[in-house]
């Protein structure tokens, strides 16, 4: 599939064949017969049900497909199992770490038939010309693969400057697989960012829709946000925050991925208490250790049933309401005639456990196997030159320069109070020779941040608590919200190590000890996008967190946790390369307390 399809799209000839079909007057090219149906349209189970597929769309549906059927005909007997629409990620970030048909086979064998991605990661480094190149990626797959376009929000002065123009933005809501614009931060919307508003206006003008953000936002900032046109936010944690964005109009994904696991705490609160056909469901993205473990959608899907949803409601909100919510519903989302055949056979509705996973009318996998192998994109070279230094770092650029002698200074640190929030914290800090010491005693280290593409070498350092590293560094290509380097570490020679390792790759994660690479993650594309297997991928990353952990780091996913450094997205302090950012007020901050 080149391009997404609306059922208005269909030619005449289609439209006949599939009448025909119906009608007993062709015959279908595959049937599923004997199934129990899971009708999300109605909520019923319909037992003796079979389904009549001609090309890539359904053309009969219902107990009676025997007209429909030819000596041509593949028959798959369901036998009374149940025959679920495909899952839809409603939300998700693939551009990070795998690249997109490294991650089909994990969700095509388990029965997700389309998602929904984010692709900020990829526009900030490369730009439109960018963004262009990884929707060529998802094309062609088989799965659907639609995306959002980026909305750039970033405290990096730099990437906030080179945003795309809304001429640009224009011409990507003409593309049919893109659905909208992607999560923006409700903070500088409300706050009136004339750019990120003429963002919102070109999307609602397009039809399509505005996903949202609001971690943090109530009361009269939730109402501005959504008067603003969002159609979504994916950050609710608790079960009355859900209900209040459903209140107020808004689509739900319930959250659960590598990120954050929210579906076991939220559903038993909010199945009971309100209607559910605004709530979905979406990884916010799965890294390749628990793509392996759990798997992908029906991972999901089978947490919000152990949970104690119904499993038929539990099926509509990862199909007929993703697919409404992007105005896909007339393509995807159920089995009814017209739409694509993106469909499941469970053995036990109680169990997402895919033996037949059907997508466009293709039998994709079976039993746990890839049947259909999916299109290796061919990238352009520029993507893989995305790395501009001015010179290599060496570990006089890490120096905190506060005077000239020796004694005590108070100073901000960004101090991670969990693996993924920071707030700011002031400590006393000794002083040598006019410099800012590190303090592994205290797990007092320094992080910098350092534009790598669009001004070449700007860079800012500070302090950082969290890592708990005793020696070495740490460096990454893959920051969020803009196209920086960051690296944290206990010492500077290793810090200007690390990134020079990274810049020499060309895009990568690094651990440097006493001045030798011990680990590396290749991140050819943009930075980001590994072209390595995921196996190989999910192994080096292993091994990365091995080595921090022998160099005393205990964070969960310590990569997750660097590229954090500079993020718009979660709160409060944070580092652009022009220095520290309260994400409270956008304000920019010294290390020294004035």
């Amino acid at each position: 599939m080149t391009r997404n399809k609306s059922a208005s799209d269909l030619s005449v000839k289609e439209i006949t064949s599939l009448m025909n079909v119906a009608l007993g007057k062709e015959k279908a090219d595959l049937a599923v017969v004997n199934a129990t149906l899971v009708n999300v349209y109605t909520g019923e189970l319909l037992q003796h049900y079979s389904v009549a597929i001609k090309g890539q769309r359904i053309a009969y549906v219902g107990p009676k497909a025997e007209p429909c059927l030819g000596p041509d005909t593949r028959i798959i007997d369901a036998g009374g199992k149940f025959l679920i629409p495909g899952l839809i990620d409603a939300h998700t970030h693939l551009v990070f770490l795998f690249a997109p048909w490294e991650f089909v086979p994990y969700a095509a064998r388990g029965g997700t038939t389309a998602l929904v991605t984010e692709t900020q990661e990829i526009v900030f480094p490369l730009g439109y010309e960018g963004i262009k190149a990884y929707i060529a990626s998802l094309r062609d797959q088989p799965i659907k693969m639609f995306a959002t376009v980026p909305p750039l929000v970033t405290i990096s002065p730099t990437s906030e400057e080179f945003a795309l123009k809304a001429s640009e933005i224009r011409k990507l809501l003409k593309e049919p697989d893109i659905l909208g614009l992607g999560e923006t931060y409700w903070a500088p919307a409300v706050q009136g960012s004339q750019r990120l508003l003429s963002y919102f206006s070109e999307t609602l003008k397009s039809g399509k829709v505005v996903e949202g953000h609001s971690a943090g936002a109530r009361d009269e900032k939730l109402e501005a946000y959504v008067a603003a046109g969002v159609s979504s936010c994916h950050e609710p944690i608790t079960a009355q925050e859900v209900i209040d964005r459903l209140r107020l109009g808004l689509h739900v994904p319930l959250r659960h991925g590598s990120i954050r696991r929210d579906v076991p705490a939220i559903v038993p609160l909010l199945k009971d208490k309100v209607d559910l056909r605004r709530v979905t469901l979406g990884s916010d993205g799965v890294d390749p250790k628990d793509l392996a473990q759990h798997g992908y959608m029906e991972w999901v899907v089978q947490e919000a049933i152990d949970a104690g949803l119904d499993p038929v409601k539990a099926i509509q909100i990862a199909t007929i309401n993703a697919a409404e919510h992007f105005g896909l519903d007339s393509i995807i989302g159920g089995i009814a005639p017209a739409k694509y055949a993106d469909m499941v056979l469970l053995a036990d509705l109680g169990r997402i456990q895919a033996q037949v996973v059907i997508s466009n009318g293709r039998v994709v996998a079976q039993d746990g196997q890839l049947l259909v192998r999916p299109r290796v994109h061919s990238y352009p070279d520029w993507a893989r030159h995305s790395f501009t230094l001015p010179r290599p770092m060496s570990a006089s650029d890490f120096a905190i320069r506060v005077g000239d002698g020796d004694g005590t200074v108070k100073a901000r640190v960004m101090d991670y109070v969990t693996d993924l929030v920071t707030r700011e914290a002031q400590e006393e800090m000794r002083i040598s020779g006019g410099l800012i010491s590190i303090d592994v005693n205290r797990d007092i280290l320094k992080a910098a941040t350092i534009e790598r593409q669009h001004r070449p070498g700007q860079m800012a350092v500070a302090l950082v608590r969290g890592f708990k590293l005793k020696r070495g560094a740490f460096a990454s290509s893959a920051s969020w919200d803009c196209s920086n380097l960051s690296v944290v570490g206990a010492s500077e020679a290793d810090m200007a190590t690390a990134i020079n390792r990274v810049v020499e790759l060309q895009g990568g994660a690094v651990v440097v000890v006493d001045g030798k690479v011990v680990r590396e993650v290749p991140l050819s594309i943009g930075g980001y996008i590994s072209e390595e297997p995921m196996e190989i991928v999910a192994r080096k990353l292993n091994e990365l967190k091995a080595a921090l952990a022998e160099l005393g780091c205990t964070l969960p996913d310590p990569h997750l946790s660097l590229t954090l450094v500079p993020a718009a997205a979660i709160p409060h302090l944070r580092l652009s390369e022009y220095g520290l950012v309260n994400l409270r007020d956008g304000q920019r901050l010294d290390v020294v307390v004035r």
